[in-house]
């Protein structure tokens, strides 16, 4: 894929970064901006996200870990449940400080697509999306689960937990 056509691609993307941190926020809104979104959401806490996520329906969710009122965990539960949320599929880009194993494992099953460890760079954000937006992962039920189908061995790339 070209850099123009990633671009085109990441042009049309909704994606809504929630972190309570308003830096981070702004440096993340750069970075998506730098490698061509033109539609960003903000959200400060797990509250407002899930807000954000029923009222402007965006494509992709970018959450830290560690949130206010709902911690990102939670508001990934919430979203992953088919039954009471209306959009369990959507993707979701964990960017986190802390990428201890237990973490990204816990991420994993909890729905998350991608897990990126904060300070990231545009080129990691970019890299995500495409391969959210590229490469789809349906979602499947996994025990009480809603998760995207997990890649199978060699599929993807090695940066993958």
């Amino acid at each position: 894929m070209s850099a123009k056509q990633a671009e085109k691609l990441i042009e049309g993307l909704g994606i809504l970064i929630v972190d309570e941190s308003l830096y981070m926020r702004k440096l993340t809104r750069m970075m998506l901006m730098n490698i061509g979104a033109k539609t960003i959401y903000e959200a400060a806490d797990g509250v407002a996200a899930l807000d954000v996520i029923r009222a402007a329906n965006p494509d992709v969710a970018i959450i830290d870990w560690d949130l206010p009122v709902l911690s990102g965990p939670q508001v990934i539960r919430i979203v992953r449940s088919p039954e009471v949320f209306p959009k369990p599929h959507l993707p979701i880009i964990m960017l986190t400080a802390d990428a201890d194993r237990s973490r990204v494992g816990a991420a994993m099953r909890l729905g998350v697509h991608e897990f990126l460890l904060k300070p990231t760079s545009p080129q990691a954000l970019r890299d995500r999306l495409l391969s959210i937006v590229v490469n789809p992962r349906p979602m499947v039920q996994i025990g009480k689960f809603y998760v995207p189908e997990p890649r199978r061995i060699g599929q993807g790339d090695s940066r993958h937990a």
